[in-house]
This record gives C-alpha cells, structure tokens and sequence, in this order.
C-alpha cells in the first residue's frame, strides 16, 4: 500500500476513535449505560487501528523508504523499489502522461522475479476501470511512480483482464522476445 493510503487510512481511523470518544462522553453524560459500552469498545478498537496505521505501519514505510534512498545513494547495480510503493503508483508514459495506476504485483513463486504488473485504466474509485498484465520489463519502477515503455495505444491495445479472474502467467502476447531476466526483482 502506498504511503499516501496509508496516511488516509491512519486518518480515517483516527477520525473514527475520535467519534467514538465523543460518542463515549455522550453516553456518560445523558446516562446510557448500553451506549457507554458500545463506545468503549469502539474506542478501544479505533485506538488499536491508529497505533496500526499511524505507528506501526508508518515505521515500516520509513524504513522502506530509507532502504530506496540508500539504494540509490550507494552507486551500485542494485536499486532498490518498494513494492507497497508501487501498489497505487501512477504509471506515466514517455511524454508525462497518467496512463494508470498499478495495483499489483505478481510474483513468480519460485523465483526472484516480478511475473506482470496489473495496471488499472481509467475508472473512478474503480467504478468503469479497465485491468491490464503488463510484461514488467515494459515497466521501469522509479521514485514515486513508475514509467512505462508503451504508448498509451499499446497499453489499450493488451486484453483486458477480468477483475476476479487474473492469468496464472503473462499472457503469451504479451511477453516481449528478449525479455530476459530484466524484470527481476534485485534489478529494478
């Protein structure tokens, strides 16, 4: 999950504990013992998510950020991406333009490589949305967003997947000849 998500989730949960605290007082205050408990326990609930979400989760975001900035920093081969970053990332064409946002990632089980990336087109909040596999050597994973290497014509030109029925593997159309082991994960 990107790190833009997880501060709205942080948030609307810490929106949701201070309802509930509010909702607690209530109770107190006009006597509603059933109410009271309710809130309590919401409270209690809404708390554990704002630790969730705004400690825990936000510590692991710094310190996968940290691990991207050194990579890049250290002058070698290796750079590093991470792959909640890239969930939720804007996908660009060569001119600039949003082509759409990636939502997954699949990985090969038994091997250290990035199987397709699965980019979500058009849509609002998911609604009309139209789901690609992308050969992950088309896809160039930077700070923040990632880069395709396909028009926006090829990229529309890709079947569509169905929303709940994903391939096992890239479709054989779409993998490029040579890809080779460039859509490795310890490469990009």
């Amino acid at each position: 999950m990107g790190l833009l998500a997880v501060s709205y989730v942080g948030m609307g949960v810490f929106v949701f504990a201070i309802g509930s605290i509010a909702w607690s007082l209530t109770a107190t205050y006009t006597d509603q013992h059933s109410l009271l408990l309710t809130s309590l326990f919401l409270t209690v609930v809404n708390l554990i998510g704002v630790w969730r979400w705004l400690g825990r989760q936000a510590r692991h975001e710094d310190g996968s950020s940290k691990a991207v900035r050194k990579s890049s920093q250290a002058g070698n081969a290796l750079k590093l991406f991470s792959a909640s970053g890239a969930v939720g990332a804007n996908v660009i064409d060569a001119n600039g333009d949003k082509l759409g946002v990636i939502v997954d990632l699949m990985l090969k089980r038994d091997q250290r490589e990035l199987a397709y990336v699965v980019i979500a087109q058009y849509g609002l909040g998911g609604v009309g949305e139209t789901l690609r596999a992308v050969d992950p050597t088309r896809i160039e994973f930077t700070g923040g967003f990632a880069r395709s290497k396909m028009s926006r014509r090829e990229l529309d030109a890709l079947p569509a997947l169905q929303a709940d029925d994903w391939p096992s593997a890239l479709p054989p159309q779409e993998r490029r000849p040579n890809a080779g082991a460039s859509g490795a994960l310890d490469r990009n």
